[in-house]
């Protein structure tokens, strides 16, 4: 299954410490094990590395999705669609018309019931964004974009070699 296809992103996240790492892999294996017939799309982008999970392989549907910021190494879990989200504990940050996030440090402190509650609400409201049911595809981890310049990685938060 797709969950094992890592090549790519492990190899996108190589200049991160270990322990960014690591927790980024952690909410992964969180998001594919609710969602294991969705899609995981990785973006190696200029600001962050993200990969997040669509019931197609289009970015207006991703539901949910992990970034890595480049600047600091600062881990969000997102929802692209978060501002239509019912939130009734008020974790999610964001202003903007759609994206919300929690900030992620460690593993003890991520809320995984309420985070699969909104999970689950996020994927029904990713299908009802589906126009043709068509575009459905199961269990495939796609490589979306790789940006050729990358953003710097701070001195002081950079992987030491």
């Amino acid at each position: 299954m797709s969950k094992e296809q890592t090549t790519d992103l492990l190899k996108f996240m190589e200049p991160f410490k270990p322990e960014t790492i690591e927790l980024a892999l952690w909410l992964r294996d969180f998001a594919w094990d609710m969602f294991p017939e969705t899609n995981e799309l990785v973006y190696d982008a200029y600001n962050a590395v993200a990969f997040g999970w669509s019931p197609t392989e289009k970015l207006g549907q991703v539901f949910c999705n992990v970034a890595i910021w480049r600047t600091n190494q600062n881990v969000i879990f997102g929802f692209n669609w978060g501002s239509e989200l019912h939130d009734p504990q008020k974790m999610l940050i964001g202003n903007g018309k759609q994206f919300r996030y929690i900030p992620v440090t460690n593993k003890d402190d991520f809320p995984k019931e309420y985070m699969y509650k909104l999970m689950a609400d996020a994927y029904i409201n990713a299908l009802a964004k589906v126009k043709n049911p068509k575009d459905i595809i199961k269990g495939f981890t796609i490589t979306k974009s790789i940006s050729p310049v990358k953003r710097e990685l701070k001195a002081k938060v950079a992987k030491k070699k």
